[in-house]
C-alpha cells in the first residue's frame, strides 16, 4: 500500500477516532485507490477523481462517498450528509469493530464506486432548482477571472451557500460588501463555514477553534 506522507502526518496528530480512521484508510488502500490530504482529511481518487474521504465528528467518524447516491448500497447503510446533499453519501461509525465487521461490504462499495467512475457516471441534479445569481456577483466574477474560476471550482454546496448569503441582503450595498468581505475566503478554496486556521476538530468545517488564536493575541 502507498501511503502519502502528509496523510501520515494527519493520523500522527488526529485525536479523536484514529483507530477507527487508520482502520479505514487500510481498508480503502487495499482497492488500489490514491491517496491524497484535500481540505484537510483523507482524501482518495482515482485516476485523478475523488471518490472517498474519511472524516471525524463529535459524535461519529464517516467514509463518505463522492457519488454515493449512484452506488446500490445493496445492505442500506448509505446516509446523506445533509438533507439538500445530491450526490454525496456516507457510512457512519462509533467504534472500530463496527468497521470489522463491515470490512467486506466497505470494500465491495468502494470497487463500485470506482466502476462507477470508469463509466464516467455522473448524478443527475437536473431536478434542482437553479439558484438566481445575484447582479452583483455575477458583476465581481465578469470583472475578475481568477475569483470567476475560484468561485465556480468549488462544490456546488458551497456555491449555494454563498449564493443564498449574499442574496438574502436587500441593498445592493451589502451585498457588495459580503461579496468582498468572502472574497478572499473564495480565493482560497472555502465555503462559508470551513476552517481556515487549521485547528478545527470537525475539518473541513469550522467548530469555532480559532478562538484559541484570539485567546492567545490576547
Amino acid at each position: 500500500m502507498n501511503t502519502n506522507p502528509k496523510v501520515d502526518e494527519f493520523f500522527e496528530n488526529v485525536q479523536q477516532w484514529q483507530d477507527e480512521l487508520k482502520k479505514l484508510r487500510s481498508i480503502v488502500l487495499e482497492c488500489g485507490l490514491v491517496e491524497e490530504l484535500k481540505w484537510r482529511q483523507p482524501c482518495y481518487t482515482f485516476k485523478g477523481k475523488n471518490l472517498i474521504i474519511l472524516g471525524g465528528f463529535k459524535t461519529n467518524c464517516i467514509i463518505s462517498f463522492f457519488k454515493g447516491a449512484l452506488l446500490n448500497d445493496s445492505e442500506g447503510i448509505l446516509e446523506k450528509p445533509g438533507e439538500n446533499t445530491q450526490s454525496a453519501r456516507v457510512i457512519r461509525f462509533t467504534d472500530i469493530q463496527q468497521i470489522i465487521e463491515k470490512e467486506a461490504t466497505l470494500k465491495a462499495y468502494i470497487y463500485e464506486a470506482i466502476e462507477v467512475e470508469k463509466a464516467g457516471l455522473k448524478v443527475d441534479t437536473s431536478n434542482q432548482p437553479a439558484l438566481d445569481i445575484p447582479e452583483e456577483l455575477q458583476q465581481k466574477m465578469d470583472a475578475v477571472s481568477a475569483f470567476k474560476t475560484a468561485f465556480e471550482g468549488l462544490t456546488p454546496g458551497r456555491q449555494k451557500a454563498y449564493i443564498m448569503f449574499f442574496a438574502q441582503a436587500k441593498q445592493s450595498k451589502t451585498r457588495t460588501a459580503r461579496i468582498e468581505k468572502f472574497t478572499p475566503r473564495i480565493l482560497d478554496g472555502k465555503g462559508m463555514n470551513d476552517c481556515t486556521c487549521g485547528l478545527s476538530k470537525k475539518m473541513p468545517g469550522c467548530d469555532g477553534s480559532h478562538r484559541q488564536l484570539k485567546d492567545k493575541a490576547g
